[in-house]
């Protein structure tokens, strides 16, 4: 058979990258089609390259922590006893890009507006650092004085969120003039190392534990959340005793009939949905000073892995679909996420989230906001607990299944008045579900 190039498929609108993060097979190994070749990760979830048909593994042409592009060749497959062509000569000259004098301040553009993913001194910016430096109304200028840590210089999403509390005390931009020549495109990075911890004494008994990858992205995006976001939380205590007598009442019938499961969670995505049509303002992003007023309501639900790390993936169009087509999408997301077989598209685009706390025994937490929207809302454990019942013959004391709902909202954009009564307004789409409600 004849040799063919095995390239770094598309992931998603919104992925352009992806880091090498284990090769699966050895070069000279046999290899079947649809095999698992090599394991990758983006800034938005790990997954597999398979091969696309059967043969030999001639030559691996990235490396481990080696940063790809998508559309980049990643390595070559054949037939037992093929040679790997000799790469082609280097040219004698390189083009050289037109410097810009070192000095002179490069034009403040919005960065999203005029750039795609290189800057006029041809810098690289990936689509997270672009995204930031957008929504934070840093301009190109600003970005291309940067000193970036990253590999060749480039700024990295850590340089940025570095560089944003110290922005008003930081002199006006500089260009320097960039290099005369330039790397192919093709070339791969290395991903940056991390930085060196804190100089920190460890007790006699005690552990270090390296981060893994996805806990580091947590880390930084948690940050970033509350850099960005000046968070306030409203709570309301909901009487959802109809809810769950309902539940009780078809779910064996609901799963032998479409071979699910119906949970809590498409319940509250729907009530989330109906209060989002009523109070669209909730379902906006920031970009400078302007406001972006989402059309889709696109809800993510936090999910929690077996290795403890957080990820939140994502329905699509919640606001239409009925109960039934929100509980087969919540199910199937929730398993493929506890299997790593998400793809990166299912965990983006989110326009509101819920985190379930409950299913942990909480009742109830202070969510961080899942940037860049601009609201999230936990759901508590659902207890039974007395409480006082207006009656036409007098306040009676009963036994009542009783949840809090926790709504943390930016205030930026967000008033007191508003997440407020978005979390007031879906307490009572719960306890209004009528008890004979057919799905």
């Amino acid at each position: 058979m004849s040799q063919i190039e095995i390239l770094l498929p598309k992931m998603g609108e919104s992925v352009a990258e992806a880091t090498i993060t284990k090769w699966l097979k050895k070069e000279g190994e046999r290899v079947e089609a649809d095999e698992p070749l090599v394991e990758i990760a983006t800034d938005k979830v790990d997954s597999e390259v398979p091969a696309p048909q059967e043969g030999i593994l001639l030559k691996r042409l990235v490396g481990e922590n080696d940063v790809v592009q998508v559309g980049q060749a990643i390595a070559l497959i054949g037939s037992e006893g093929d040679t790997v062509p000799a790469p082609p000569p280097a040219p004698a000259t390189a083009q050289a890009r037109p410097a810009h004098t070192a000095g002179v301040a490069a034009p403040t553009t919005n960065v999203s507006a005029k750039v795609g993913r290189t800057g006029p001194s041809g810098k690289f910016y990936s689509p997270l650092v672009r995204n930031i430096a957008e929504s934070e109304g840093v301009s190109m200028a600003e970005l291309e004085a940067l000193e970036g840590t990253g590999q060749g210089g480039r700024v990295t999403k850590q340089d940025l969120l570095e560089y944003l509390p110290r922005r008003d005390q930081a002199p006006g931009p500089v260009v320097s003039a960039p290099a005369a020549t330039q790397a192919p495109a093709a070339a791969p990075r290395t991903a940056q190392e991390p930085k060196a911890a804190a100089d920190i004494k460890l007790a006699p008994g005690d552990e270090l534990i390296e981060m893994d990858r996805m806990r580091k992205l947590i880390a930084e995006h948690m940050v970033m959340s509350k850099h960005t976001s000046p968070h306030v939380t409203s709570f309301v205590e909901a009487d959802v005793t109809n809810l769950v007598l309902w539940r009780n009442k078809v779910k064996d019938a609901f799963e032998k009939r479409e071979g699910e499961k119906i949970t809590f969670t498409p319940i509250f995505i729907m009530a989330l949905a109906q209060a989002i049509r009523e109070m669209p303002m909730i379902n906006i992003q920031v970009a400078g000073d302007k406001i972006i007023k989402k059309k889709d309501i696109n809800i993510g639900m936090a999910a929690a892995l077996p290795s403890g790390n957080l990820i939140v993936p994502v329905v699509r169009n919640a606001d239409r679909l009925n109960l039934v087509g929100l509980t087969k999408t919540v199910n199937d997301l929730a398993g493929r996420a506890r299997q790593n077989k998400l793809a990166p598209d299912e965990i983006s685009g989110g326009t509101y989230t819920l985190t379930n706390v409950g299913t942990f025994g909480n009742v109830l937490g202070t969510p961080i906001i899942n940037q860049p929207q601009v609201a999230i809302m936990a759901a508590g454990a659902i207890r039974k607990k007395p409480a006082v019942l207006e009656t036409p013959a007098g306040d009676v004391i009963a036994i009542r299944h009783l949840m809090f709902l926790s709504h943390s909202y930016d205030h930026r954009v967000v008033d007191g008045a508003l997440g407020g009564r978005f979390v007031k307004r879906v307490a009572e789409i719960l306890e209004n579900w009528a008890i004979d409600t057919e799905i």
